[in-house]
């Protein structure tokens, strides 16, 4: 015999009443924490604060506990010198890609492959690498990204993505790649497109962030501002211009638990390895073709060709050239090739630098990034991003030329060691 609707309500309601229990429900110091940093009122504060803490861990790990107090002493007092020797027999055109500048007495302005390309991916980038992510590893095996998905949810429908996108742009603070990967859970092609665009392009790398801390401290935060301008004002009109929709999400939001320790290491140690194996690579390459560059004579040819732009457009010296050849390799050699040049001799004020490192985190994506926003995204798609990084690349440049005209920051800039 078939059962109507209301018969069928019926059955369900009896059933539940001869099988489930109804109890008193106890809210615990948990559920009330879980509560409250989804509120706005409270939950704005409370990541305000998770991030301060995020940053201020990064750079003491990072930068004064492991690169300051640890990689600096061993690549500089016996890394260097132990190359010296070795390389001290062998052709100049050897010693000079491979150990730099024999005058060198530390790594950083040497130059090398094996000097300052180690000394940037090990004792610069790994810890800051090894930091990010395991904070973020914490932060995913507590519950808290949902959190912070939810409180930033209406901000980022004003650039037609939603909340979800904050996880692939966290992720890109570690490596773009990633970042780029995780976007594809995000609804429509438009999301999609919108998020991976502004993340390749407004987003610098933990790899490029260890560089600019350890390199520019002080500036650190004015780049971060410019950026988080950008990302904002480019999705805006990105929103406006870019056909198709941005819907809504419903997003499971778990409890808060305590972190497994297999569950962050296992994240950690993939995550890590993964970018060893990318980057490493990347940066020996990058300051073997810089150097070869270098004594070919290729890059005086190229910094003549790019003259026009570099300095009338951007008011930047004619040698930072060669950090935007460096740049299509790895963003974070690109920032560390404008302090070896101001290391070996280059002028540049403090505004010149807030403007090359500005604009070599919009400049281009690294080559890997590069590579998988072409798998990720349809040739049309692919070619709007770059013609929207060379649209942002030029109007950024003019504009802080055109701050950098009144005079700002014009006191020569010279390098930490």
């Amino acid at each position: 015999m078939e059962l109507s609707t209301d018969q069928r309500w019926d059955l369900v309601e009896r059933i539940s009443k001869q099988t489930v229990e109804v109890g008193k429900y106890k809210a615990t110091l948990k559920d009330a924490l879980a509560d409250l940093t989804v509120r706005p009122a409270i939950g704005i504060p409370f990541a305000i604060a998770v991030i301060y803490g995020f940053w201020t861990f990064f750079c003491e790990f990072a930068g004064t506990l492991f690169t300051d107090g640890f990689f600096v002493k061993i690549f500089d007092g016996y890394w260097l010198p132990w190359l010296q020797n070795v390389f001290a027999g062998a052709p100049t055109w050897v010693f000079n890609v491979f150990v730099g500048d024999p005058l060198a007495t530390n790594c950083f302005e040497a130059f090398g492959v094996l000097s300052s390309g180690l000394f940037l991916a090990i004792g610069v980038v790994l810890p800051a690498i090894v930091a990010f992510y395991l904070i973020f590893a914490i932060l995913e095996d507590v519950g808290y990204m949902p959190r912070l998905a939810v409180l930033v949810d209406g901000l980022l429908h004003k650039i037609g993505l939603h909340g979800y996108a904050v996880v692939p742009t966290m992720l890109s603070l570690g490596c773009n790649v990633p970042g780029v990967t995780a976007c594809r859970p995000l609804d429509t092609r438009k999301q999609r497109f919108l998020a991976i665009a502004l993340l390749s392009v407004f987003v610098p790398c933990g790899a490029q962030i260890g560089i600019m801390q350890g390199m520019i401290p002080g500036l650190i935060g004015w780049v971060f501002l410019a950026l988080v301008i950008g990302y904002f004002a480019v999705g805006w009109v990105l929103n406006k211009i870019v056909p198709g929709e941005s819907p809504e999400i419903l997003m499971d939001v778990p409890p808060y638990q305590a972190p497994t320790a297999r569950n962050v290491w296992t994240k950690l140690w993939t995550r890590v390895w993964r970018f060893l194996k990318v980057a490493v690579p990347f940066v020996l390459l990058g300051c073997l073709i810089v150097n070869v560059l270098y004594m070919t004579g290729a890059m005086d040819a190229i910094a003549s060709a790019l003259s026009p732009v570099i300095t009338g457009v951007f008011g930047l010296p004619e040698e930072t050239a060669s950090a935007m050849v460096a740049g299509f390799l790895r963003k974070d050699l690109a920032v560390g090739t404008i302090g070896m040049l101001a290391a070996g001799g280059m002028t540049i004020t403090l505004f010149q630098v807030f403007t090359a490192v500005v604009l070599l985190s919009i400049y281009f994506p690294c080559l890997a990034t590069f590579a998988l926003m072409i798998k990720e995204l349809n040739w049309k798609q692919t070619l709007g991003a770059l013609a929207t990084l060379i649209v942002v690349v030029f109007v950024f440049g003019a504009i802080l030329h055109l701050i950098g005209s009144s005079g700002i920051g014009s006191s020569a800039w010279v390098p930490l060691e």
